[in-house]
């Protein structure tokens, strides 16, 4: 039976402060410097995305106590299967979850998009500036409402999983909460929705309504749903909103072509996959190119592209997949030294740098590295690979 609504599991609540730092295990000093960090402390800028149509998204790096605490608040309430379990029609950056009989359930864009195969109408609803529009309180209500924090918790959480009121991309909170925030209204529509046989997914901000019926009249389902989203302050990008029909053209969710019994990339996109491993080839047999950086990213980029055959059971995977593996990325001496330089470093930082982002992510980098490293110059891989089990970071506090 499919979950209404998003369904908190755990009895217990977290009623003061102290409490919420026991739960997170984390110091009350860390949580009091991360509530002192002021506005422009608290994120940086890094960048802004284009996004389909010329419109522009910022992202923002989250300080590192911030996001540090923000990790703590993931692992500990939302990606916690023994505190939320998450309805059918929701997907993206959430947990997969498990059937009664213990079969796990992806919640990836290909579940998601596998919801409406077989349909011969859809309907693509777009919310603009989806995350600017989630504003702090629904954000409290969230804490204080759905998963009934005291007043004062649901309030510093608010703080931290926000920035200026609102949630911005970059926060490691703001996926979930992203899902969480129609907790109380969308599994309503969804069994509406349901009952005149659509069917209703949302992946983060993309929603999607779909009917098996050709000349399905769409407008009850926007009506509804529209109605949901104003309620919460989450307006309609009416531009991007659109009905599609099979009559005039192939149906796609997220992507994935979903005319048939299981979702399919697009047969050009396949094309463009093969002529990607094809242009990696190419640039495999120039002199000493294979051990560039510029390779590396080039061949990382076609790997994750063919891995995509594998999430649909495309046959053109594992050949591609075997191509590839063929042209893989070689080291040079540069990055030899590179590695030692590296791991030196993290020497010198263990002791007093082990329990920091920074240093988790020194480490975790010169792994990869030496990934590469093994194909030609295993003897000093095992070497500092020796080393490096003496260098392992703190985990505790994470």
């Amino acid at each position: 039976m499919e979950l209404s609504n998003p369904i908190k599991i755990s009895s217990r609540s977290i009623s003061t402060k102290e409490n919420l730092c026991s739960i997170l295990r984390i110091e009350s000093a860390l949580l009091d410097e991360v509530l002192g960090l002021s506005e422009d402390q608290r994120y940086t800028k890094i960048e802004t995305v284009r996004k389909a149509g010329g419109e522009s998204r910022p992202i923002y790096n989250p300080h590192h106590l911030l996001r540090r605490v923000q990790k703590k608040i993931n692992d500990t309430i939302f990606s916690n299967y023994y505190v939320i379990r998450w309805p059918d029609h929701l997907y993206g950056s959430i947990p997969n979850q498990k059937d009664s009989a213990g079969k796990k359930l992806s919640k990836d864009y290909v579940s998601c998009a596998a919801r409406h195969c077989g349909a011969k109408s859809l309907l693509k609803i777009d919310v603009s500036s989806f995350f600017d529009n989630i504003h702090q309180d629904i954000v409290y209500s969230i804490f204080n409402d759905f998963l009934k924090y005291t007043d004062e918790v649901s309030s510093i959480l608010a703080h931290i999983c926000c920035h200026r009121s609102h949630l911005v991309q970059g926060a490691l909170t703001s996926s979930y909460i992203a899902s969480l925030c129609l907790y109380d209204v969308e599994g309503a529509v969804v069994e509406r929705l349901r009952r005149k046989g659509l069917v209703y997914t949302r992946l983060v901000d993309d929603i999607t309504v779909s009917s098996q019926a050709l000349a399905t009249d769409f407008s009850y389902a926007l009506k509804i749903v529209g109605d949901m989203l104003v309620a919460k302050d989450l307006p309609i990008n009416e531009r991007k909103t659109k009905v599609y029909r099979t009559s005039t053209e192939p149906l796609t969710v997220h992507g994935l072509r979903v005319c048939f019994s299981s979702p399919r990339l697009p047969a050009d996109e396949v094309g463009r996959i093969r002529a990607a491993v094809q242009n990696v080839e190419s640039l495999a047999r120039e002199p000493n190119y294979r051990t560039s950086h510029l390779y590396r990213h080039d061949f990382n980029r076609c790997m994750g592209r063919v891995n995509k055959l594998l999430r649909v059971g495309h046959g053109q995977h594992k050949k591609l997949l075997a191509r590839l593996n063929q042209v893989k990325p070689l080291p040079s001496r540069r990055d030899v030294n590179r590695a030692k330089d590296m791991v030196a470093r993290l020497e010198r930082d263990h002791d007093s740098k082990n329990a920091t982002h920074w240093y988790r992510g020194r480490y975790y980098r010169v792994l990869e590295r030496l990934i590469v490293l093994g194909r030609t110059y295993q003897k000093t891989t095992i070497v500092l690979r020796a080393k490096l089990k003496r260098l392992r970071p703190d985990e505790s506090g994470r």
